[in-house]
C-alpha cells in the first residue's frame, strides 16, 4: 500500500493549488454577470447596461488569465508538485476554458439584437441557472481536494461525493440544452435569430462540459 505525502506543504509557503482557488472565483463572478446581462437582455434588448455588463466579463476573463499566466510561470520543479504536472495543468486549461465559454456566449448574444420568444426566455435562464449550480458545485470539490492532497482533510469519499454532484449537474445541464435547442429550431422565426441563439446555448453548455472535466481531472488527482 503506497502514502501519498503532502511534500509540497512542508516546502513552500504557498502551494500552486491555492491560485487555483483565486481562479476559480472569477467563474462565479462571470456567472452573476452573465446571469444580469441575461436579464438585461431577455426583457430590453441590447441596452446600456448589457454592453457594460459584456465589458465587464472580458475585464473578469482578462483578470483570469493573468492568474493562470502567475500560476503557470511559478510552478515549482515536478518533484515538489503535490500532483502530476500535465494534470494540474490539464486542470488550469479546462478551468480557464469555463471562462473563455462565458465570454463567448455574451459575444454572441451582443453580436446583434435577437426577439427572444416569451416560452423560450424561461427556459434560457433555467439552463443558465443549471450551468451555475454546477460551477457553484465545483467549487467545493476543489477545495476538497486541495484538503486532501495538501493532508489538512481525510475525508476522501466526501470528496469523491463532491464530483458525483458536479457529474450529476452536468447531466441536467444537458438534458435541459438538448430540450431548449430542439424548441428553438422549432421556432418560426429569422435563422439568423435561431443561429445566434443556438450558438449561445452551445457555450452555456460547454461551460457545464469543462466544469465536468475540471472535476474528471480532480478525480484523477486523487485515484490510487
Amino acid at each position: 500500500m503506497s502514502i501519498r505525502i503532502p511534500f509540497f506543504g512542508l516546502v513552500a509557503s504557498r502551494s500552486p493549488m491555492d491560485g487555483l482557488v483565486e481562479h476559480y472565483d472569477k467563474i462565479a463572478e462571470c456567472i452573476a454577470a452573465i446571469d444580469d446581462s441575461l436579464e438585461c437582455y431577455v426583457s430590453g434588448g441590447v441596452c446600456r447596461e448589457f454592453e457594460e455588463l459584456t465589458r465587464a466579463v472580458d475585464e473578469i476573463e482578462n483578470h483570469a488569465d493573468s492568474i493562470k499566466r502567475n500560476i503557470r510561470n511559478h510552478l515549482p520543479k515536478g518533484l515538489f508538485m503535490a500532483v502530476e504536472k500535465s494534470l494540474f495543468l490539464s486542470y488550469t486549461k479546462s478551468q480557464d476554458n469555463i471562462l473563455d465559454s462565458a465570454q463567448d456566449a455574451l459575444h454572441w448574444l451582443a453580436m446583434r439584437k435577437v426577439t427572444v420568444p416569451d416560452d423560450v426566455q424561461k427556459d434560457l435562464i433555467y439552463l443558465l441557472d443549471g450551468v451555475a449550480r454546477c460551477t457553484v458545485l465545483l467549487g467545493p470539490a476543489l477545495k476538497s481536494t486541495i484538503g486532501l492532497l495538501h493532508g489538512e482533510s481525510l475525508d476522501r469519499e466526501g470528496t469523491k461525493e463532491c464530483f458525483r454532484k458536479v457529474r450529476a449537474e452536468r447531466d441536467n445541464v444537458r438534458k435541459l440544452k438538448n430540450d431548449l435547442q430542439k424548441k428553438v429550431y422549432d421556432k418560426d422565426i429569422d435563422f439568423k435569430d435561431i443561429y445566434q441563439l443556438i450558438h449561445f446555448i452551445d457555450c452555456l453548455d460547454k461551460m457545464g462540459h469543462d466544469t465536468e472535466n475540471c472535476a474528471e481531472n480532480l478525480r484523477a488527482m486523487i485515484a490510487r
